[in-house]
This record gives C-alpha cells, structure tokens and sequence, in this order.
C-alpha cells in the first residue's frame, strides 16, 4: 500500500478517519497498516489493496467523498449500507485481521522488556553471498528449525563435517528486543505469517523463516509424547523407536537440552491465574505448562521472537553445540534440488544445489542429505529432486486445528498495571481424552484481535477494551485430511473432518464454562452470527445450532506429510527415517508423524530428529 492506501479499510472496519479528534493512536494505524501489508505475500497484498480500493470507490459513489474524509455520522451510514449488500458483511470480516494487528500495535504498544544479561551464544553463521560455488562435506542438513537442528547436533558430534542451509537469517536477541512485536512478526514468519492451508474455512498456519525455523517464534510450549501415542504408533505403523520405553530417553535428552521446566508461578499472570480458577471452579483438571524458558520474565511476546534471549529456541540451545562441533550454518540459502545418482543399482544423493538471493547457484556435495523443511517444504523439495515417487508423499497432513474465545473482566488481564503474563501459561487437560486440549493464551498487543467483534466505531471499542480480556485456545487432535501440493511454492489444503469440527465446537463451549467460572461478565466466542454471549445456557445453544464451517480456525502445528512407518505402501519413509526409494537421504522433521501428536509437537519432532540421526550414525559407524 502506497500513500493513501490503507486509510478506507481503517475508516470503514475502525471508524478512523481524516479529522478524527480521537485518540494519538488512532491516526498512526493507516500508517502501521501499510508497512505490515508490505511484507505479505503478493496476492494477499493484492486483496487487502482491492478491499481498500473497492471501499473508497464505493464511498465516491455514494457519498462523492474518500471514506477516510467522510465526519463519523456518514462512515457509520457508509458501513450500514455496506453490510446490507450480500456477502459484504463476511468480506469485511475477512479483511479485518490485518487492520486489527495494526491497531492494537498502536493503541497498546509493546510492553516492558525485562533485560536478560546474558549474550547470545556463538554461531558459525556465514551468509550464503560469501558461501564457496562448490564445497564437498559428510552431510546437508537442509533446514534450521526443531528436528533440523537436534539432526546438525548428532551427526556434528559425532565427528561428521556439517552444513545447515536456512533460507531465512539470523535474529539476534539484541535486535529482536529492538523492534516492537509486530515488526518482528512481519520479518520472521514466511510471507509474513499469511500461510494458509486452503478449504472450508480455510485455515491461517503460520510458518517461521529464520535460523532457529518455528522454534524462534512459537510459544515455547514444551509437552512429552504422550504415552497412548507412541504406542499407537509402535503397534499400528511398526515404528521400532517409538515403543514408549525407549523413546523416553530421546524425550529425556530434548528435555534436557531445551531446559524445560514448569515457570515462576509469578510470571504466570493473571491470564492464566483465571484459568486456573475457572478450571478448579468447575472441578476440571488444570496445571501451569512446561516451557523451555528459564528466567522468563513474563514480557508474552515469544511469537514474535524473544527478546530477552529467555526461550531457548533451538538457535539458542541446540545450534550452539553443533557449530561448537563443527557445523557451519549458510543464511538465505533456498535449497532446490537434491542431485541423486544410479549407483550399484539404486538411486543416492550424491549433493544439493541451493540458491542465493540474487539467483546464482551453489552446490554441496555429500553422502548424506537430511531433509528438515518442514511439513509444507519437505514435499516440495522432494518433488523438485524428482524423489516424489511414493504416492502418500505430501498426503496426512495434520495440523491442530485450533479455535480461540475471550472472557471480558471487570479489571485488566494484560497490558500496563497488570503484571508479567506468560504465553501460553496454563493447560486445562481435562478433555484431552476426547482429542481436546485448551492452553491460556496471552499474545503481545494487537495480536490478540482475531476474535474482537463488530466493525467501525464498535471494533473500535473492542480494540480500547483489550486489556480487559482473557483468551483461552483450544486445538484438537484431528485426523490426518490435508495435503500439500506443487514443488516450487507448495499449496496446502485441508479438509476438516465433521467429527473434529463438532470437537472445536465443543471445545468452544468448554473455554466458555472456564472463563464464566472465573468471573467473565460476557464471552466473545469468535463465532461471527453470535460474537458475544452473557451465559453459559446461552453459549450452550450457541454451539448447538453453529456448523463447523462457521468456525474462524488457525493452525500451528502441521505434520505427517512424509510418515514414517513399516507399511511400504502407506509410509513414504522407512521406520528409521530414510526416505524409500533413495539411499543416502534421512527426514528429520514434523513431517515424520505418523498421526496428530494431540500435544504442541517440538519436542517430539525434536526427539524423532535425535533417534532417527542417531540411527544414521550408528548405521555408518558399523
């Protein structure tokens, strides 16, 4: 967006307009606006510009003035008559997100960051424009994120020359405690988290881009397998390391690395205190989560970066012992290709061609090729390498789908007086039986906006009234109905399974029961026919007679698109993390999930990295 560009949508969606008298922080949103929409991809960018520009059009046409320079009676007759046209009222809805992340950026700023006097341990970074044409090692480790990174540790100490390529860059916490949230979001997520995985209702699943992958921007959130699934996965899909008896000590060597353990009960804030009420009110089960962030001090802004070198990201844990061994980790380095060979009759790869920002090419050559991509970049790589003969490549892709709610209180949740607030703070299992688990959620400012009710003056409202609010998010354990599509730039679609969405509809009744437990005078339940309710009786018959393609659903966690198992016609890489059908290449990252973990999946991903990377050594070694 350009210039004027941005100032309809803020007009018309947040009732800011030219000779508002309001509030400072009203007249920066158009401003805000048009530097997030810059990092987003082109076709999103291009809707929100059409959005704008169709707003304004239709603004001249009926008023002969821009909406932005419309006084605050004729916005509110423009909305009025805006939503009266068919199907307006949901595009509105739409579009708003940004609008919103915009303005709750400006309107409540970035909250006290606790120093943390510690310097970032060292890297071995070199930029892939200072990176050799041509360069032979033991092993490509192609990605920098959870599985990726435990994969570089293993081989790297086991006494193997390693190279990590990362197509994003550094983030240093000295510059990630220098900018506010939303830029930091912008910067490190892939296409500035504007990933979709598409169906009905699509799906918001936000990837990060950067050394450290997912890990640099999640919530921190630390969950063991759980029992009942690796034994599913042991006796259903013949995974030998998964047999919970073994697996243990994997999960027990993640753990150790990340330094999970349960956080300061004074920096669990009041979002998760109300939780925990509620939750005993109701007599349901409930505890503080496991994190990886020792010495947090509470500033919630882990989706955005740490920026105060708190969360041990795996660039922060796992990465520093393996450039300490001897790994070296190339930035902004797309990797493209995996070259294979016939030799003794059977396919190897025998090196990887990767690209540079300004399109030159290098290649490494190696015996050993481990692909951490991701579950969206994995199949796509392998699709460009011409490694895409298994025909469950790219299919079971699962990814907890997630709904969210607010409780609105009489005093302030977040925000300045309100304390320190963790995350992801507490975890309310008593569903998770039924493949429903609900976490406290508290994002930086702005980013909690995507369940705020109405448009114009009264989102407005919403947007001032924030602090007073309490999110709850609930995700389940789906079944595996996505898939991911194409080589270059890989397309995702999910199907949400009837019986998942009726769970997500459930699960929006239970966070509703928690926060009315807790004190909550009226819940926003992110349901656009019915946004707020004053009961539990009244959310009860909300969710009764609302069908699961009404639900506004994100997604954090996808997996499985590369399963492993014994079943050669169902599992397109082997029980020990070797992609069939080619020697010489191991996955090691949430693609290997068999089924929906039903928990925050890094330190599973995590601990399958470790195991099938320790069974490439000990394989070579013999």
């Amino acid at each position: 967006m350009t210039s004027d560009r941005g100032r309809a949508l803020a007009a018309v969606l947040l009732d800011i307009g030219e000779d508002s008298d309001g509030a400072p922080w009203e007249r920066r949103v158009p401003e805000r606006l048009a530097a997030f929409t810059s990092s987003l991809p082109p076709g999103v960018r291009a809707g929100l510009d059409a959005a704008d520009l169709a707003l304004d059009a239709f603004s001249l046409l009926t008023t002969a003035r821009r909406a932005h320079r419309l006084p605050p009676e004729a916005r509110a007759r423009l909305l009025r008559r805006l939503v009266r046209l068919p199907g307006c009222e949901a595009l509105l809805d739409s579009v708003k997100v940004p609008v919103l992340l915009a303005a709750g950026s400006c309107r409540h700023g970035a909250r006290a960051v606790r120093p943390f006097e510690r310097a970032d341990p060292p890297l071995d970074l070199c930029p892939s424009s200072d990176w050799p044409d041509t360069h032979r090692v033991d092993a490509v480790v192609i990605g920098s994120g959870a599985g990726g990174a435990v994969a570089a540790l293993t081989l790297a100490a086991s006494g193997r020359s390693v190279v990590v390529l990362e197509e994003g860059r550094h983030f240093p916490t000295r510059e990630l405690a220098s900018r506010p949230p939303l830029d930091r979001f912008a910067d490190a997520y892939r296409d500035g988290g504007a990933t979709f995985a598409w169906g009905l209702p699509p799906v918001l699943l936000p990837l990060g881009r950067g050394v450290g992958g997912t890990t640099l921007v999640n919530s921190g959130t630390c969950f063991r397998t759980p029992d009942h699934v690796l034994r599913r996965w042991h006796r259903e899909y013949g995974v030998e390391l998964a047999d919970p008896a073994h697996f243990a000590r994997h999960l027990d060597h993640v753990e150790e690395l990340l330094g999970v353990a349960v956080p300061d009960p004074a920096v669990l804030g009041r979002n998760g205190a109300l939780a925990l009420l509620g939750a005993d009110r109701l007599g349901w089960s409930a505890a503080a989560l496991r994190r990886n962030a020792q010495g947090c001090g509470g500033c919630c802004e882990c989706v955005a970066g740490c920026p105060s070198g708190a969360k041990k990201a795996v660039h922060l844990s796992v990465l520093p012992g393996a450039c300490a061994a001897g790994a070296r980790i190339v930035t902004r380095a797309r990797a493209t290709r995996i070259v294979t060979e016939h030799r003794a009759g059977a396919r190897r790869a025998v090196a990887v061609e990767a690209v540079r920002p300004d399109g030159s090419v290098f290649t490494l050559t190696t015996g050993l090729v481990v692909v951490a991509a991701g579950a969206l970049h994995t199949p796509a790589l392998l699709r460009r390498s011409g490694l895409a003969g298994h025909p469950r490549l790219g299919r079971n892709l699962a990814i907890h789908p997630a709904v969210s709610v607010a409780g609105r209180f009489d005093e302030p949740v977040t925000g300045p007086g309100a304390g320190p607030n963790v995350l992801q703070s507490v975890g309310v299992d008593q569903w998770h039986a039924d493949g429903i688990l609900i976490e406290a959620t508290a994002a930086p400012p702005g980013m909690t906006s995507f369940v705020l009710p109405h448009l114009g003056a009264a989102l407005k409202r919403e947007v001032d009234d924030a602090p007073r609010l309490a999110f709850l998010g609930a995700m389940v354990s789906d079944r595996p109905s996505g898939r991911v599509r194409g080589a270059h730039r890989p397309l995702a679609s999910y199907a949400l399974h009837a019986e998942d969405g009726r769970r997500l509809l459930r699960a929006v009744g239970h966070m509703g029961r928690v926060l009315f437990a807790a004190g909550a005078r009226e819940v926003l339940t992110g349901l656009p026919a019915h946004p707020a309710v004053t009961s539990p009786d009244a959310l009860d018959d909300l969710v009764g007679c609302t069908g699961h393609r009404r639900l506004h659903l994100s997604a954090f966690h996808p997996t499985g698109t590369a399963a492993l198992g014994a079943d050669g016609g169902r599992s397109p890489v082997r029980p020990d993390g070797r992609l069939r059908g080619t020697e010489g290449v191991l996955v090691a990252d949430a693609c290997l999930l068999p089924s929906s973990p039903g928990v925050n999946p890094q330190v599973t991903i995590m601990a399958l990295a470790h195991a099938v990377s320790g069974e490439a050594v000990r394989r070579d070694s013999g």
